[in-house]
Formats: C-alpha cells, sequence, structure tokens
C-alpha cells in the first residue's frame, strides 16, 4: 500500500506527465519492444506508429496519477482496460516487464534531477497496486469464462465455415469450434480476440462479434465482419488470404461496451463499420418490442454494411425506424435518407421526440466527437449516451 508521502509525490508528477506524458511513453514503447520482445504481440503496431497508442497509454496514466487517492473516480477506464486486456490475453507475467520499462522511462526521459529515487520508488509503489488491481480483476474475468457454458481460457481453434462480402471493404467471416463443441453467449456489442501469424509475427487483434448463429443440426458460429484496412496487417491477412476451411486461434468475448435492458427508446448511430456492434445490439432488441431509432452513416453505397438486411427487418418490425446518410452518393447507390454528414439537424429530426432514450454510438473519433456533442445539445442524458472505440481510447471533448 502506497505511503501518504508516495502519493503525494505521484500526485506532484502529474503536471509533468500533463505536459510531457506521450514523449515518457513513446520512450517507454521503444524499450519495451526493444528489451521484451515476447509482449509484442499484445500491441497493434499500426496504433503505435500513428501515435494512437501512445496518446491512450498516456492518458491512461495520467488519470491514474490523478485519481490515485481515490480510484473510484476513474469511473468507465478500469474496466475499458480489463476488457482491452482480457481480449489479448494479458497475463500476470507480463506486467512486471511493463513496470520495468516504465520505471526506466520516468528516470531517463525526466532526468536524475527531477526522477530522484523517492519518485521513481514511489511510482513503482503506485505501478505495483495497479499492476495487483488489474490482474486480479483479469483473473477473476478469465475464470468466469472458462466456467461459464461454452467457455473457454486461452486459445481455442475455430474453423472458418464462411466468407461473405458485406460491402466493398467489409467481409464477414463465420467461425465453428474446430473441437465441435458448444459457444460461449455474448453480450450484444462485445469483441472477441483473434491470434494469428503474418509474415511470421504472431499478431492479436479485437473485433467486434457481429452475429452468433445456432442453427438446429449445424455448429454454432460467431461471426466478425472486418473492413480491410490499407495499412492493417491483420485485415488484410483476413480479407485476402483466408479462405474457407483455414484454422484460426480466438481468445473470449469481452468489452463493457454492451446493450442495457430497458423500455426506454434505443438509438444506435454508427458510422463505417461501426456498424459491427450495431447488428448484435439491434438483433437483441427487436424481439423487446422497445422503438429503435437504427442510424448509420457511409460515404457512399458502395461501402454500405448491412442495408438489406437492416431494411427487411425494419420491414418485419414497425418499431424499427431507420436512416441512413451517405457522405457522397454514388450514381446508382440506393437512396439515403440524407445526404453529407450527419448533423445536428438530422438527429433532431430522426430521433423521438423525448430525449429520454439509451443512445449508442460508434464510428471514426470525428464523427464520434460530433455524434457526441449533438446527443448532449439535444438533451440526451450524459449517462444514457454510450460509446466505444474501434482501437485505443481517446478523449472526445
Amino acid at each position: 500500500m502506497l505511503t501518504d508521502a508516495q502519493l503525494a509525490i505521484v500526485k506532484s508528477t502529474v503536471p509533468l506527465l500533463e505536459s510531457g506524458g506521450e514523449a515518457l511513453i513513446t520512450h517507454f514503447y521503444k524499450l519495451l519492444m526493444r528489451d521484451y520482445p515476447q509482449v509484442r504481440p499484445l500491441f497493434n503496431r499500426t496504433h503505435q506508429a500513428s501515435g494512437d497508442q501512445p496518446r491512450a497509454l498516456a492518458n491512461g496514466v495520467l488519470m491514474y496519477a490523478r485519481h490515485i487517492d481515490r480510484l473510484e473516480a476513474l469511473g468507465p477506464l478500469a474496466a475499458q482496460i480489463i476488457n482491452k486486456h482480457v481480449a489479448v490475453q494479458v497475463l500476470p507475467e507480463h506486467y512486471p516487464m511493463v513496470g520495468d520499462c516504465l520505471l526506466r522511462a520516468i528516470r531517463e526521459v525526466l532526468g536524475a534531477e527531477t526522477a530522484t529515487d523517492a519518485v521513481i520508488d514511489a511510482w513503482a509503489a503506485a505501478y505495483g497496486q495497479l499492476a495487483d488491481m488489474l490482474i486480479g480483476a483479469e483473473r477473476q474475468q478469465y475464470e468466469a469464462l472458462a466456467q461459464a457454458p461454452g467457455g473457454w481460457r486461452g486459445a481455442r481453434r475455430f474453423v472458418v465455415t464462411r466468407k461473405q462480402a458485406e460491402s466493398e471493404e467489409i467481409t464477414s467471416f463465420y467461425f465453428a469450434p474446430q473441437d465441435g463443441g458448444e459457444l460461449l453467449d455474448f453480450a450484444p456489442g462485445q469483441y472477441i480476440g483473434l491470434r494469428m501469424v503474418v509474415d511470421g509475427e504472431e499478431q492479436r487483434r479485437q473485433y467486434s462479434l457481429s452475429a452468433l448463429l445456432r442453427q438446429p443440426g449445424a455448429a454454432p458460429q460467431y461471426r466478425i465482419s472486418v473492413k480491410r484496412e490499407a495499412e492493417g496487417k491483420v485485415s488484410r491477412q483476413l480479407h485476402d488470404r483466408i479462405q474457407v476451411g483455414a484454422v484460426v486461434e480466438l481468445f473470449p468475448p469481452a468489452g463493457e461496451f454492451t446493450l442495457t435492458e430497458g423500455s426506454k427508446p434505443l438509438v444506435l448511430i454508427s458510422g463505417g463499420v461501426g456498424i459491427t456492434p450495431m447488428m448484435t445490439m439491434l438483433a437483441a432488441a427487436l424481439p423487446s418490442g422497445r422503438p429503435v431509432h437504427f442510424i448509420h452513416a457511409a460515404r457512399h453505397g458502395g461501402v454500405h454494411a448491412f442495408r438489406q438486411q437492416v431494411e427487411e427487418l425494419a420491414a418485419r418490425h414497425a418499431q424499427l425506424h431507420v436512416h441512413f446518410c451517405y457522405e457522397q452518393p454514388r450514381a446508382g447507390d440506393p437512396a439515403p435518407h440524407a445526404t453529407g454528414r450527419i448533423e445536428r439537424t438530422h438527429l433532431q429530426q430522426w430521433l423521438p421526440r423525448s430525449t429520454d432514450v439509451d443512445a449508442y454510438f460508434v464510428g471514426p473519433k470525428p464523427f464520434m466527437k460530433a455524434i457526441k456533442r449533438y446527443l448532449g445539445e439535444l438533451g440526451v442524458p450524459a449517462a444514457q449516451s454510450r460509446y466505444e472505440f474501434f482501437g485505443p481510447a481517446a478523449a472526445l471533448e
């Protein structure tokens, strides 16, 4: 447990982290990747190169330091970290490696005059506290997933049973367990971890589950729907090389961005590939009879996945209200309900009269920033406005 003196020292470093935290974390990553190559699969190289991952970790470290004397103020951040760790299988033995590089980075970036022995000792105690908290929570989640019906721990081998193009950029992959066993149910909105070797290097990624199929006489199957990213090693491997019959390894479902049951009108807003978790939320919500407002933005019809499926659902469920917006519709596209980008006026028109709704939104970060602002301006309570990041978390304010 940290002493009062150590708590004070850690909090005193907050201004340094606010001004130089990203540089410190960038140096930390360099040390970690160089000295502990066994952790490389846990990190997305594209997100490191773009700076998204260092920024997200710097923000997490800053929030932890700022609230170290009242960790409950971290809110959903801890749950987000735990679920991301479970999805890629972060294990207790990884934490000392991270701690070693973090402390060395603090010393080397801040310098010996600032990063005194007392500062290093305080941060060592603080990191130990954080590691113990995360390891304990992750252990509980690993055990719960292993003991649940159809659950497992670690990697499980799955066979690709179907590969289907959903748009010019998004393809769905269906996976059945190679062992023929049962499959763990998941909460609508959760993602699954995938492990594969690409160009001789192990890679781990998380992809939102877009369906769970259970059909009489057939093995249960998970479905993920993946956008082919120009710089995405794993997404390109899936699109270009993985075919029906291939075997991949999956980790159990995880994620705290999940549909909450209720009777309030449900608003699902997505941009681009952000539609994938919305498909499981939509499927789960419709049988309840609650009103659902499904709003999706795409560049044009060619990259709009699941349009036909959503329209067929709307034809069968009167409580489902659908609105599509194309930024730059092409000739021959099915007509959208609006063109350009989604604006506040669109949401004002498409949302129910009362803004006492449960709203969920996912998409590119600029899209999410705009949607969050619009929902707040229209009066949707902040506690009823939920979102998920594809990749490292970031501030939307």
